[in-house]
């Protein structure tokens, strides 16, 4: 069809691999992703962590904030399975990640991120996703940071807001995605991106409507369809994790 369109890998390769790990990410790029985008917290000492959930319940078992817990106790009680941030941006050194900033942080956890890529000499190759909040800490973290807002109702976001926020991409949940919303987007200078779409269809219906990324869990169903002559002959992936990995 076409490889115009940007592939990020949802969290790495989740469906073969625990999401948010260094295999997941990993995975991901060997699969043919073009950026993988990944969930970040700080723990109790402030180091950034990957990590989407506010606990560790869901997928390592311990129902604790990972706001209680230090670098340290973390890497114990997962076995070393949640990387920190520095471990991620080294690993996927020369590729792109788009970091999620769940739970509205604050400009003190945004600059503490942004303060990590910049000492991994990374910011040429990091982007920021969240919505206005989140999005406004990292502004006021890094002037120069690029920036995915993303936004979740019809309504467009105001001219205010995206005047403080200079996103140069909008996300969008990519149900909300029709014709009339990407000639929008488009028409306002910003380039669309779309999460979580996992099926042929919907991705095919979403590059038609001319997206400019789309973010998936299947990055090897979206590179079958952008990059047909490639998939082919992409690399196996590594050795799976020998804990199941629990869907996305």
């Amino acid at each position: 069809m076409t490889d115009t369109v940007t592939a990020v890998a949802h969290r790495g390769n989740p469906y073969l691999f625990r999401e948010n790990t260094l295999d997941s990410l990993r995975s991901a790029l060997l699969r043919g992703a073009d950026a993988v985008e990944t969930d970040v917290r700080l723990t109790r000492d402030g180091v950034p962590v990957l990590l989407h959930d506010g606990t560790l319940k869901r997928l390592w078992g311990l129902d604790r904030p990972l706001r209680s817990l230090s670098a340290d106790e973390v890497r114990d009680r997962t076995d070393g399975g949640v990387p920190t941030l520095a471990e991620a941006l080294a690993a996927t050194a020369g590729h792109r990640l788009m970091l999620d900033l769940p739970g509205e942080p604050d400009v003190r956890t945004a600059r503490r991120i942004v303060d990590v890529v910049r000492e991994s000499g990374a910011a040429d190759r990091v982007y920021y996703c969240a919505g206005a909040r989140a999005m406004l800490s990292v502004r006021a973290a890094d002037p120069d940071a690029e920036i995915a807002l993303t936004w979740t109702t019809l309504a467009p976001p105001r001219p205010a807001l995206l005047d403080a926020v200079r996103p140069r991409w909008l996300n969008y949940r990519f149900g909300l995605v029709d014709r009339a919303l990407a000639e929008r987007v488009h028409a306002g200078g910003h380039l669309l991106s779309v999460w979580t779409p996992d099926t042929r269809r919907s991705m095919r219906r979403l590059i038609a409507l001319g997206v400019d990324s789309i973010t998936t869990n299947r990055i090897d169903t979206l590179h079958a369809l952008t990059r047909p002559d490639r998939s082919a002959r992409r690399r196996p992936a590594l050795r799976p994790d020998r804990r199941p990995a629990p869907r996305p």
